[in-house]
């Protein structure tokens, strides 16, 4: 199938040719598209197929991805109101998707990308987007000798390092010959984990080994008197206070706890933040960005003066993990659908497949929900599974093999390695069909 940019600078793909052609790849429900509404089951709840959702899909079979237009673009629209006039660099690993990359960049209020593997940065850069920073370190020897050897991925693509050995490993890639390819552009990371009790106890991701302004100035020297190299950014993700809900249903005391941690850990941070930009900037002058933040801490990032951008991505989707925010409500936008394939019983079905964790510390948080229709849940025996789901519930009744069952996603873009392509909901129609990352031929582990 060959994509082409949807009209009025939308920013989203469709299917060469007209509108009917976006599903020549998809599975059809038989009898054709057009099937009306099933019945009510007498003496119990309607059938499912009354969302928007089923509408927009009911010619297309299941398994399937859709994300609906309006609430990506009223969550864009609130992270932009969050960010109080910074600039929003959003995180394509929870995107994974070009056309909605493009979509969102094109609104007023985002610049840039924060990239995950070197490789993705490199496909990214030589599609035409002209500002990746690569927010992890890379061992992709390849990678480096490519991105050294073209000045205009070198002039597109930074890189963050937090060790000296990740400037050899560099250097080693590079081509030989005189000036040993082009100047790469460097951002350093700071460690951003909160630590009480002379740092026995610590919270928040294992990432940089840079923590103090001294560190973070040493490293800067290392990098600003080695040839080869510019450095151009620093960067700190505050994981415990982005990703981390502080509204716990049923859990008062643990969400209060959660709060009290964050604004002592926001406190502590922006100071620490402050002093090592400003011990950075005293070795490089120049440095032409600070990131921090993420999706859950938008406008607490925002008010520190030392930052220059937030980062943000997945709160364009709204997962199911961004449910337990108080400060900010978003809307899901990316939903999959699973088809009903058995009835065991009363108060049961089976959908195919399903079993989708997330990646983290292994936990029923990293399951996706079952959404719609409203009031199923798993089967505790089996959970949902490689190949088959139970779900229980009332609304069990409802479904008829065929129908869909609609899930959320306990993390954003990892939804898009399970499906090679998204249909784009407006109301209830699909307006189009953009290829994920996987349907383009990349997963970048």
């Amino acid at each position: 199938m060959r994509f082409v940019p949807l009209p009025s600078g939308s920013g989203v793909w469709q299917a060469a040719g007209h509108v009917p052609a976006l599903h020549r790849r998809a599975r059809r429900r038989r009898p054709s598209p057009g099937r009306p509404p099933l019945p009510a089951r007498a003496g119990g709840p309607p059938r499912a197929g009354e969302t928007p959702y089923d509408r927009a899909t009911a010619h297309l079979d299941a398994p399937l991805a859709v994300v609906d237009l309006a609430a990506f673009d009223a969550n864009a629209a609130d992270l932009v109101r969050r960010s109080k006039g910074k600039p929003i660099r959003v995180a394509s690993k929870s995107v994974r998707c070009r056309a909605l990359l493009e979509r969102v960049l094109a609104r007023e209020g985002f610049a840039g990308i924060m990239s995950f593997t070197l490789a993705e940065s490199l496909w990214l850069a030589r599609s035409g987007f002209p500002d990746v920073l690569l927010a992890y370190p890379s061992a992709d020897r390849a990678g480096f000798a490519e991105l050294a050897g073209d000045p205009g991925l070198a002039a597109a693509v930074t890189v963050t390092v937090d060790d000296p050995a990740q400037l050899d490993l560099i250097d080693a890639a590079r081509p030989a010959g005189p000036g040993r390819g082009e100047e790469i552009r460097v951002c350093l990371e700071l460690d951003t984990s909160y630590r009480v009790l002379a740092g026995r106890v610590r919270v928040g991701a294992r990432r940089s080994p840079l923590r103090d302004p001294g560190a973070l100035a040493a490293m800067a020297r290392t990098v600003v008197r080695r040839p080869g190299f510019r450095l151009v950014g620093l960067m700190a993700y505050e994981g415990h206070v982005a990703g981390v809900g502080d509204e716990v249903a049923g859990k008062p005391v643990f969400s209060r706890a959660i709060r009290v941690m964050q604004a002592a850990a926001r406190k502590e941070l922006a100071r620490r933040r402050w002093e090592a930009v400003r011990a950075v900037r005293a070795v490089a002058p120049r440095l032409e960005f600070v990131n921090g933040g993420g999706t859950g801490s938008v406008q607490h990032t925002a008010a520190e003066a030392a930052v220059t951008e937030i980062a943000a991505g997945s709160g364009l989707y709204v997962p199911r993990l961004f449910d337990n925010f108080r400060s900010f409500r978003g809307r899901p936008a990316a939903l999959f659908a699973q088809p009903v394939v058995r009835r065991p019983g009363p108060g049961v079905v089976t959908v195919l497949g399903g079993g989708y964790p997330a990646s983290g510390v292994a936990g029923a948080d990293r399951l996706p929900e079952p959404y719609l229709p409203a009031g199923l849940r798993y089967d505790p025996q089996e959970g949902p599974g490689e190949v088959q789901t139970p779900l229980l519930g009332a609304a069990a009744d409802g479904l008829a093999v065929g129908d869909k069952v609609w899930f959320r996603h306990a993390k954003a873009g990892e939804l898009c390695e399970r499906f090679a392509e998204l249909h784009l909901i407006e109301g209830d129609r699909v307006v189009g069909t953009v290829p994920t990352y996987r349907g383009e031929g990349h997963t970048f582990l």
